[in-house]
């Protein structure tokens, strides 16, 4: 039986964190709290709520109706360091019935450098999901994203938007808090290209029984942007060609089944020369 339905401090010296709170939902009697069994890390603009909806359709994967997916809550730590009383508090968030699993998804994770060792220590046994898309692509979506909520643009926000675009250092620092088998690295590209198969590959890595979805659902588009992606001049578009070229080249050395054909302004590193 379905037990779900979707929704669409100890003190211390050290500096107190600032940002988003999460005030945990109630725990029904006979659910059980703890850290959460898996965490979505990002990339930003990858798919990772229409990646996290086809996750919770899993009948044994259990979402509150009342918690949206993306909590942000190590956003606040950014300064300080959490707290046995604030690892507590995480694990509050993540009530489910037993034999069930549950999880969050923040994209900001995956570059926010605290984040790794931090999750450790309050999930050590979670599992990592990340999903990486073309940066070029990417870096087109973010902008579009801030014009369609009309966001104050300036030079810290388009340094920040192209920064999470270097995804092998990012991976690396999630590589050195979590064991590899513990991370699973999808591409969005491959993703909409064969949705079922690398939802079966994640049900698969998160210890679930196959589970198929019908193709409505499969493809039903989450957090569609609705402005259009920014065209941009020759100029820009050879510079971030440029810049990323190197760091897609180390990506490929870290993730193995990473398919750069798939990444049109890269396709020409999947000649052997890449790694």
């Amino acid at each position: 039986m379905r037990l779900k339905r979707r929704s669409t401090e100890a003190r211390t010296d050290a500096p107190r964190p600032t940002g988003r709170a999460t005030e945990p939902p109630a725990c029904p009697p006979g659910f059980v709290v703890g850290p959460p069994d898996f965490v979505g890390v990002g990339a930003q603009k990858a798919g990772t709520t229409w990646w996290f909806r086809l996750i919770e359709a899993h009948p044994n994967v259990y979402q509150d109706p009342h918690q949206r997916p993306e909590l942000h809550y190590f956003d606040r730590f950014h300064e300080g360091w959490l707290t046995p009383a604030d690892i507590e508090s995480y694990h509050r968030l993540f009530p489910r019935p037993p034999g069930s699993i549950t999880g969050e998804k923040t994209p900001e994770y995956l570059a926010d450098h605290w984040v790794p060792r931090m999750l450790h220590e309050a999930a050590p046994d979670c599992r990592i999901i990340v999903l990486l898309r073309d940066p070029i692509e990417r870096y087109r979506s973010a902008l579009a994203h801030d014009e369609q909520r009309d966001s104050p643009r300036g030079r810290r926000s388009a340094t920040d938007m192209f920064n999470r675009g270097f995804y092998a250092r990012q991976l690396e620092r999630w590589y050195g808090s979590f064991a590899r088998d513990r991370v699973l690295v999808l591409q969005y590209e491959r993703c909409v290209a064969d949705p079922a198969g690398e939802l079966a590959r994640t049900y698969d890595f998160l210890g679930l029984s196959a589970h198929p979805l019908p193709e409505e659902e499969l493809r039903r588009p989450r957090n569609r942007t609705r402005s259009e992606k920014a065209e941009l001049p020759a100029q820009r578009l050879r510079l971030l060609r440029d810049e990323y070229e190197r760091d897609v080249r180390a990506l490929g050395a870290i993730v193995p089944d990473l398919d750069v054909s798939l990444w049109p302004d890269f396709a020409h590193l999947a000649d052997g020369t890449i790694g």
